[in-house]
């Protein structure tokens, strides 16, 4: 019994320094199971989006989009500034002498991001529109609903391969907040574009599980489609 009683202990003590070593080298590199990556995580399993008022504010501090991302891989998220109380969740997320805010909206898709460390004051963009800095890496991420109408659009835009749309949303995706209404329920809309064969083409989406969800297409040529 002794010996098992040793062991024990022994054990124990392994355990736990091995538990502190993780944590300590770790806690930035993939552990999901840490308070600091899940939230990380739950970001970027969002459309991160910074809004034109605040790119403005970036280029007059040389901050640039590769600094957002490196704040999300290795930077520290910051509880005690942080608002998670409400549904419309705010993080802040500093890397060295630069801080963001993350807005983690109910149902939403995207996280905006806004410089500093205060979130007093910060609310969701309504005017103008923004840039998608990073789309997750899901290239299945995007459905558009059954229906005449919708296939009627896709064949007309020449986007019927929903792959396509995701990578045509990686390479110049932006986010139109006047046209976008996050308080809709149960589901936000979001009136996201995209450029394709150098048209605008918009697109109404909602969050459906793990999915975008594309309801409607609008663009000039689409006409036909709704006769």
């Amino acid at each position: 019994m002794e010996s098992l009683l040793r062991r024990l202990k022994y054990y124990g003590i392994g355990f736990g320094i091995g538990t502190v070593f993780v944590i300590f080298f770790f806690q930035n590199r993939g552990c999901s199971w840490t308070p600091s990556n899940r939230v990380k995580n739950a970001i970027l399993d969002r459309l991160i989006v910074v809004s034109d008022s605040t790119k403005a504010q970036m280029d007059k501090k040389n901050i640039t989009y590769n600094s957002i991302i490196n704040a999300l891989n290795d930077g520290d998220v910051e509880f005690t500034k942080s608002d998670k109380s409400k549904k419309d969740k705010l993080y802040v997320i500093e890397r060295k002498d630069q801080s963001f805010v993350f807005s983690l909206p109910d149902e939403s898709f995207i996280s905006e991001v806004f410089l500093g460390d205060a979130i007093n004051g910060i609310s969701a963009t309504k005017k103008g529109s923004g840039t998608i800095i990073r789309v997750p890496k899901d290239e299945n991420m995007i459905y558009a609903e059954e229906g005449e109408r919708i296939a009627c659009q896709q064949e007309q835009l020449g986007l019927i391969s929903t792959k396509k749309i995701y990578e045509r949303l990686k390479s110049s995706g932006r986010i139109n907040f006047e046209k976008s209404d996050l308080s809709v329920r149960p589901k936000p809309e979001h009136y996201i574009t995209i450029i394709n064969k150098g048209d605008t083409i918009g697109m109404t989406m909602i969050w459906y599980k793990t999915k975008l969800n594309i309801s409607t297409f609008h663009h000039s040529s689409l006409e036909l489609c709704d006769r």
